[in-house]
């Protein structure tokens, strides 16, 4: 049997996080408008707070997609690996210029 795309999991937990505060607050019988937006804030927060593997799974193919020559970048390797490059060079910059004031004072 074939996986389900990372896209179609993705919307339909979405869609349940709007539908289903929407079908509670409707059933309170609380003014559809007010509802719907209360509804549209309580789904963005919880898809904020608890969808985030399958949001990233979405950007990757996404980005595989579009850029389907590139190697797939994982971000907290790749990051993590820049960030301590970067530290690395400054460190031996400042010691190489270091190094060259105190041979300049002699």
């Amino acid at each position: 049997m074939k996986a389900v795309p990372a896209w179609v999991s993705y919307s339909v937990l979405r869609v349940l996080m709007f539908a289903v505060p929407l079908a509670v607050l409707l059933t309170l019988q609380i003014e559809w408008w007010l509802a719907a937006g209360l509804s549209a804030l309580i789904g963005v927060s919880l898809s904020y707070i608890l969808l985030r593997k399958p949001r990233e799974r979405v950007a990757l193919g996404l980005y595989q997609a579009r850029h389907p020559d590139k190697d797939v970048v994982h971000p907290d390797a790749a990051s993590e690996d820049a960030s301590l490059d970067r530290a690395e060079a400054a460190a031996a910059s400042e010691l190489s210029q270091a190094s060259e004031r105190e041979r300049q004072a002699e």
